[in-house]
């Protein structure tokens, strides 16, 4: 059984439940977009950083956010397109803007959606009319986000995009991983190295980028809450991004679909034609051992 409720907090949350499994899902329309929690059987598989989430100055540090029309940050963080140079921060604006939100009720599935489209601001950074349509579906243990980009310019539109879920854990040193991709590249150094399966967590900060991938899926087992989280995405997703911070109790797993600086090195860079509509759709699911 499957409900939907609203708590006015700082922001209008959205909460939608599953009674029949305990799951529960937190959205903020406001705040990006973003999910803010996602309980499973009762217990929270996401980390939220109040302090930066109540601030809004500050990028939202925590839950799952909405990465579009970049993906990482650009050198300097500028773009040139047809001659002329636009000024894009780290990961886009998605994450940054009031999305609209309704409720959708069909094939006995009760689900949120969600709405972003550009306005005279966004076309100050990127001169583009364009549509985003995102469905938040959650169904016992997995929780679907279906995605739409939708081109209503006059001419090409070229964008990355991507999520970037900050996933709960006490102990790192208890992680496990399956990431189908044999190297990665340091974001820092630019060195590329052979994956075996773990990380350095003595390190102040990890941030690698795995590609090319060999396949659709990656899991992590946290051994000390007995937890396993499957990452399923489409093809059009051609990076996993993993960071974390030294300290801090979490790490991010990010589906990118295309690598940092792609709308300058055109790289894996999406491109519609005017009109056209591109699908996608990222899986989580947690599985207790």
């Amino acid at each position: 059984m499957f409900d939907i409720s609203q708590e006015q907090r700082q922001y209008l949350t959205l909460i939608l439940c599953d009674r029949t499994t305990n799951s529960q899902l937190e959205v903020v329309p406001e705040r990006g977009g973003i999910i803010t929690r996602w309980r499973v059987q009762g217990q929270e598989m996401l980390y939220l950083d109040e302090e930066r989430f109540a601030n809004p100055e500050l990028s939202v540090r925590g839950g799952i956010p909405i990465l579009f029309p970049i993906c990482g940050n650009l050198p300097d963080n500028t773009y040139t397109y047809q001659g002329q140079q636009y000024t894009l921060k780290q990961h886009g604006f998605a994450r940054d803007l009031p999305w609209e939100h309704e409720q959708v009720s069909a094939e006995n599935k009760t689900f949120l959606k969600l709405h972003l489209s550009s306005n005279e601001k966004t076309k100050t950074v990127y001169p583009f009319d364009f549509h985003l349509a995102f469905s938040y579906v959650i169904q016992g243990n997995t929780l679907e986000i279906q995605q739409q980009y939708t081109n209503r310019s006059s001419q090409a539109m070229p964008f990355s995009f991507g999520f970037h879920p900050y996933f709960l854990t006490q102990d790192k040193t208890q992680l496990e991983f399956e990431i189908p991709a044999q190297k990665y590249q340091d974001q820092r150094s630019k060195e590329i190295h052979t994956f075996n399966g773990k990380f350095d967590f003595t390190k102040d900060e990890i941030d690698v980028a795995f590609k090319p991938l060999s396949g659709q899926f990656a899991t992590v087992s946290d051994r000390s809450r007995k937890l396993k989280l499957t990452l399923e995405y489409d093809r059009v997703f051609s990076t996993l991004v993993f960071w974390t911070l030294k300290g801090k109790d979490f790490y991010c797993l990010e589906p990118w679909s295309a690598s940092r600086n792609a709308i300058n090195t055109g790289e894996d860079l999406t491109v519609l034609e005017p009109g056209a509509t591109c699908s996608a759709t990222v899986k989580i699911s947690a599985n207790f051992f």
